[in-house]
């Protein structure tokens, strides 16, 4: 998925928008005062606490990655002048698809009406408001956005991170002990030092054998994360597979920051009541064979896909390091047709995002997915390693991928019985 980093791309990919975001707001706090709010006045209680609980909270809370808490007055109010700012500028919360409101579900974008409320209660002096306006706080699992999972799969032992040097991808075994299938409603993959953890990719197989072969027979995908990114719930009636006797294979992406440290990362995952009427599927669109002239502002690299069945479309995850510029999905159906399915104007490797369709898309048999990207390799790439450099794909984040995955929704498989080996 990608790739190792220099300590100062760790660094700005760690900190990135969160960590700018942290010190404009730093910057800013002193200039908002808290007083009792005049009568008609927008205040935190009646109208801000529920945007923020919309919107940000599940991010902005204790024991997430967001530098700072939003759910109390308490924890906001300091943070009122520069909130203001960030959503005005629609630089929070994070989305980068140019498409309208309501074409993705999972669009955190706040509506107008919503920025300018914000904007009145900073602009009106940040007042708490009548708490009897406070509307109830969402409850969340600590440390988990799935809500509290049925059961949690945790590595065995901790993985010794050097403090410096390039990390090969591990593959570490994690026991389930499962006896039986078990279909996951959810799924969340919390790395136990996310600092220093670059991707997790999960798979699931029969155990004892090769953990980073993906060709062993019965091996199931998981679905895999970057330390932003939030756990996966399924829509009732689809659900992901993960069979009895199987082992987790976690595909593990560690950098180094210059200190030794240490992960043990978790999974946690809640079961499903019933067996999925579907289950989810997905692909890709990757080329591999490119090269990025040193300087070039606007490189631009194709891949395209042919669909040999109908197939429904639920999910698209750009992914590029950190020259990618911008990336575009288009379908073209055989009927001579063309449709944008995503375009990502500004990509920004700090967030790495899933974009969910509203809508599942039915794509008929002989559809093209076709994904359009384009890379900054100039000294205008603020966050370029080498501007001088000629960059090929590679693993590392120095390196450059283009990726365009899809998620789909498949019919229930039919169970086969396991291969003499795997009775053996």
């Amino acid at each position: 998925m990608s790739c190792v980093s220099t300590t100062r791309v760790r660094l700005a990919r760690i900190t990135g928008a969160l960590a700018a975001f942290a010190a404009v707001m730093a910057l800013s706090a002193p200039q908002v005062a808290g007083g009792q709010a005049a009568p008609g006045a927008v205040t935190f209680a009646k109208d801000v606490a529920p945007i923020l609980y919309k919107n940000c909270v599940e991010c902005h809370r204790p024991t997430m990655f967001a530098p700072m808490s939003l759910v109390t007055f308490e924890e906001a109010r300091p943070w009122a002048r520069a909130i203001k700012q960030k959503v005005v500028k629609r630089e929070m919360p994070p989305w980068t698809a140019d498409a309208p409101a309501g074409t993705f579900r999972n669009d955190p974008r706040l509506s107008q009406r919503e920025i300018d409320t914000i904007v009145a209660w900073v602009d009106s002096g940040a007042t708490r408001g009548n708490d009897r306006d406070m509307p109830s706080a969402p409850r969340f699992a600590e440390g988990w956005t799935i809500g509290k999972p049925d059961a949690i799969f945790t590595m065995t032992e901790d993985f010794k991170i050097p403090a410096e040097g390039t990390i090969p991808y591990q593959y570490i075994r994690v026991p389930t002990n499962l006896t039986e299938d078990k279909w996951l409603q959810a799924i969340e993959i919390r790395p136990g030092n996310p600092a220093l953890v670059h991707h997790v990719i999960a798979s699931a197989q029969p155990a004892d054998f090769g953990a980073n072969d993906e060709r062993v027979a019965g091996r199931v995908g998981l679905g895999g994360i970057t330390p932003n990114k939030p756990g996966v719930v399924t829509d009732p009636g689809v659900a992901r597979r993960l069979p009895a006797n199987a082992e987790i294979i976690l595909q593990m992406h560690y950098t180094t920051n210059g200190a030794p440290a240490t992960d043990r990362t978790s999974i946690g995952v809640i079961y499903a009541k019933e067996p999925p009427k579907k289950v989810l599927g997905g692909g890709s669109v990757l080329t591999l064979n490119f090269t990025i002239p040193p300087g070039a502002e606007s490189h631009e690299v194709k891949g395209t896909t042919t669909l040999n069945r109908e197939t429904t479309l639920i999910a698209m995850m750009p992914h590029m390091h950190m020259r990618g510029k911008d990336m575009t999905y288009i379908a073209h159906y055989p009927d001579g047709r063309s449709e944008t399915l995503l375009s990502v104007p500004k990509y920004d490797f700090n967030w790495q995002l899933t974009y969910e369709l509203a809508e599942p898309k039915v794509l008929p048999t002989g559809t093209s997915i076709e994904v359009i990207a384009h890379f900054d390799n100039s000294t205008k790439n603020l966050y370029n390693p080498d501007p001088a450099a000629t960059v090929r794909w590679g693993d590392q984040t120095w390196e450059e991928m283009m990726i365009g995955f899809f998620t789909t929704l498949v019919d229930v498989p039919t169970p086969r019985p396991p291969t003499a080996q795997q009775q053996e």
